[in-house]
């Protein structure tokens, strides 16, 4: 017997013994007052939501991100990854992107006010209280490194460097609550998060000094499960079971013995190359994500030395450079580089962060931030292509400070 079959049968055993009067005499409790969710019980669930949204928003930059970089190559028949694989972000195609990330902005920002005001002085001493700050410094992040405009809660339109402001502050206060409650990895987490945004903002010494901190080993995570569809990270169904996107076309393509850029070839029955979605591209399959289960990091150690690579060869220092280069690739087990002039070791530089954070969401920065450079530094990828997202096309329409 099925279970909807026996939840059937339970119900008509209680209609048959309760009568008809008894039935009536159930109260629907209606909905529940926004106000009813201000206790002390309520605030794990509260972050468990931040988490979520920090997730779900993670995932769409991650796949749709793919394509605004060099990432993937888009082989499939999407309607707006197949324009973004032209080049173009329009309003029109980035609602649904635009609409998640702003929403784990806004659960995260607003989440902890709600907290403040139920917790009381309890706050501080709140265990969730660190997560709940470095959800919403993540969620900033991920909006400074992609829109072209910052734009809060139906304010008018701000520079995207905004939300990285925003998300330091956040940081702070994660690394600051996180230390009081003596939590290493959340310290870890904060600090990491927060040598993101200093390199974003400029602050290079300020992201050396946090990235030298962190375990080379370190990772923070968003989440992933297998629970509900909202719960997965999006990658099975576009690059498993169905080729929507692929390494074929991508400078990775002619990677195959880094373990940071797993991928195969999908072939045919008889032994040829499979073709993906759009029935005429080589279908290269990644296996980072082999499941929607597995989850998505947020910062890493192996990022951090990078940050300090990139800092080092910004100051001309090509040995200090390329000896953190090479600390990445020994952990990942790979042979060392080498370079002895400043024009050699910027490609390096960009090709090992690109390995390292691929599918993570975080090259289209690194290519809009490249782009922007003069000299060896200079990335020419995002040439001719739009190289931020626009103010989505509903946040137009509703927003009445944008024109």
């Amino acid at each position: 017997m099925s279970r909807h079959t026996t939840r059937g049968v339970a119900l008509f055993v209680v209609m048959l013994t309760a009568g008809c009067d008894g039935l009536l005499d159930v109260t629907n409790p209606g909905p529940i007052n926004d106000a009813d969710l201000n206790t002390t019980a309520a605030m794990p669930a509260l972050v468990v939501g931040m988490s979520a949204d920090l997730s779900v928003a993670l995932s769409e930059t991650a796949i749709w991100g793919s394509v605004w970089s060099d990432d993937l190559f888009h082989s499939g028949t999407l309607g707006a990854p197949t324009i973004f694989a032209q080049g173009l972000i329009k309003p029109i195609d980035i609602d649904p992107w635009w609409d998640e990330a702003q929403r784990a902005r806004w659960v995260a920002e607003d989440g902890i006010e709600r907290m403040k005001e139920t917790l009381g002085t309890g706050f501080e001493a709140f265990a969730q209280t660190p997560k709940a700050y470095l959800h919403a410094g993540y969620a900033n992040r991920i909006l400074g490194e992609n829109v072209c405009n910052a734009v809060f809660d139906s304010g008018a339109p701000q520079d995207y460097t905004e939300h990285f402001k925003r998300a330091e502050a956040h940081f702070n206060e994660a690394l600051r609550t996180a230390q009081a409650l003596n939590n290493t990895a959340l310290v870890n987490a904060a600090r990491a998060g927060r040598a993101q945004v200093r390199m974003a903002l400029g602050n290079w010494a300020g992201a050396v000094e946090d990235a030298s901190t962190i375990p080379i080993s370190f990772r923070y995570d968003a989440v992933y499960s297998l629970n509900t569809s909202r719960e997965g990270n999006g990658w099975q169904a576009v690059t498993l079971v169905r080729g929507e996107y692929t390494v074929w076309g991508t400078e990775w393509a002619n990677t195959t013995d880094d373990p940071r850029i797993p991928w195969v070839r999908v072939l045919t029955s008889s032994g040829g190359q499979a073709n993906a979605a759009n029935g005429r591209t080589a279908w290269y399959r990644q296996q980072k994500y082999l499941d929607d289960a597995a989850n998505i990091a947020l910062a890493k150690g192996t990022e951090m030395v990078l940050i300090r690579a990139e800092a080092a060869l910004r100051g001309g220092d090509v040995t200090g450079a390329m000896t953190f280069i090479n600390q990445v690739r020994t952990h990942e087990d790979l042979t060392a580089l080498s370079a002895s002039t400043v024009d050699a070791a910027w490609p390096i530089l960009q090709s090992e962060r690109g390995k390292t954070l691929w599918l993570e969401g975080r090259r289209f920065w690194d290519l809009r931030r490249w782009n922007a450079e003069t000299g060896a530094a200079k990335n020419t990828f995002l040439d001719n292509k739009d190289k931020c997202v626009p103010i989505s096309e509903r946040e137009r329409l509703t927003n009445p400070n944008i024109s």
